[in-house]
């Protein structure tokens, strides 16, 4: 009998007897043995993958400051401003496919995911293209945000340059997504590192020997962004998911309307948190004038940074962990999975927390051998230890609300701890208080604090067992299916 899926829940259970979650009759620490080897298993090539991407970003920052101090600013103002809204948007509205393709692989519902990725790859173009006045209008953007004529002149036409770069994200991301819900994550590490090698040599190519400028360094790029979408796209046409992937269908595009409101909540939630801190890269220039603590700041984010992307990756392990096992119905599961995943994400942060609070000094002489620039950023050190702490709690929090689809819930909560206490508080301290960027970042980590309180106590309350029974009801209806 045909049935219309707009009657029926987006996950259908399985016919299967759901398994007790009770470790198999294994001890406590064998069964955190095993999680820990799952959530490895997708955190490590997630961290090594994004390392190489933002690795590609650096490289890029790097040969333009070959060319002259001007291009270099120009391209950083464009890679750290313009795309990283729309890096944080478009990622966020991908983390939607992140929840339907976990609990669709836990509930062996394999053919849904290629149906799932497709609407994906449509909801992330338009909106994407909706983005686009962002690269267009930048010059002007640049202007009205202080920046000089100059500068936000040149980052403008790199910004029109980048716009292939923007796109990549609509396609990449949601490949990506698929992938890591199968486990099939060694190959997003090999196309992440072989993007970086290649990057590396095309960049040289452009910039030495052709001489190809700005715009050259931009479409180098686009170019090993690109390279990673095809990467992985041949991957999964040839063969690589034979049960997930079974071609293009019409199905795709029924149901939009659904997925398009999870990936939109999903795109804010995401979005917001991932703007969050570059309102201290905007700010910075007009709350000091003092360079020396500007350039302080900027080797704080620079450390941010790169730490974010061990971070990312606990978030992709967390979300697919737990959309796995509540898809699976295993809501005892996916309760462990968390606990784990936060144990280990609170102790990489603690270690890193460690080695800014002691080696301050020393991680500032890694970029700058300026001794008052040093001097500066070893007093915002106990600000950049604490960030990055809750920025190894925060993300697994969120890594749950993503497997679990509360994405709608969460994006009111990031409002409300982001933009209305964190922000006001911070410039409030900044201006009024006459605290400076100090304030600034103490108001924004004060938002972070509220928000990660806010999740938490949401998470330990969650019924889990009621959350699996739930997932395959509460969730949108898309397409149709055949029962």
């Amino acid at each position: 009998m045909e049935v219309e899926e707009s009657s029926l829940p987006l996950l259908l259970p399985t016919n299967e007897t759901k398994p007790e979650f009770d470790g198999g009759g294994t001890d406590l620490v064998e069964r955190i043995w095993i999680e820990s080897k799952k959530h490895w298993h997708i955190s490590g090539p997630a961290i090594f993958s994004r390392f190489a991407m933002y690795s590609v970003t650096i490289i890029t920052q790097a040969f333009a400051g070959h060319l002259s101090d001007i291009d270099l600013v120009a391209i950083t103002i464009a890679t750290l401003f313009i795309i990283s809204i729309s890096f944080g948007f478009l990622l966020g509205v991908a983390s939607g496919l992140e929840t339907l393709c976990g609990q669709a692989y836990g509930a062996k519902q394999y053919q849904m995911m290629g149906i799932y990725l497709q609407r994906s790859w449509i909801v992330l173009f338009f909106t994407a293209i909706l983005l686009l006045p962002m690269f267009v209008f930048a010059d002007p953007l640049l202007r009205l945000l202080g920046q000089s004529d100059e500068v936000a002149e040149k980052a403008g036409i790199v910004s029109i340059w980048l716009i292939p770069l923007h796109f990549s994200f609509a396609f990449q991301f949601p490949l990506q997504r698929f992938l890591q819900c199968q486990l099939k994550t060694a190959v997003i590490a090999w196309v992440a590192g072989f993007a970086v090698v290649l990057h590396v040599f095309i960049s040289w190519v452009f910039v030495y020997m052709f001489n190809v400028g700005l715009i050259g360094t931009a479409i180098t790029l686009d170019f090993s962004w690109w390279v990673t979408v095809l990467g992985m796209y041949l991957y999964m046409v040839c063969g690589g998911c034979p049960h997930s992937w079974n071609g293009f269908s019409t199905q795709a595009f029924s149901g939009l309307w659904d997925f398009f409101k999870l990936s939109t909540a999903s795109g804010i939630m995401l979005g917001l948190e991932n703007w969050y801190y570059r309102i201290l890269i905007i700010a910075s220039a007009s709350l000091s004038s003092n360079q020396v603590v500007v350039n302080a700041l900027s080797i704080c984010i620079s450390i941010y940074g790169w730490e974010s992307m061990i971070t990312l990756g606990f978030f992709a392990a967390t979300g697919v962990r737990v959309a796995c096992e509540l898809g699976a119905g295993n809501g005892k599961a996916a309760k462990f999975a968390m606990k784990v995943a936060l144990v280990t994400s609170i102790s990489v942060g603690f270690f890193f927390w460690l080695i800014i609070m002691v080696f301050n000094k020393n991680l500032a002489m890694i970029f700058t051998s300026t001794a008052t620039v040093v001097g500066a950023v070893n007093e915002l050190a106990p600000l950049l230890a604490f960030t990055v702490l809750l920025n190894c709690i925060q993300p697994v929090l969120s890594g749950v609300a993503v497997g679990s689809g509360w994405q709608s819930i969460v994006a009111y909560i990031n409002i409300v701890s982001y933009y209305i206490i964190g922000t006001p508080l911070g410039f409030f301290l900044a201006l009024s208080l006459h605290l400076g960027i100090k304030g600034l970042w103490a108001g924004l980590l004060t938002g972070t604090v509220v928000q990660t309180l806010i999740l938490t106590f949401i998470t330990v309350r969650c019924d889990w067992e009621k959350q699996a029974k739930e997932t395959s009801i509460n969730l949108y209806k898309v397409g149709s299916l055949k029962q």
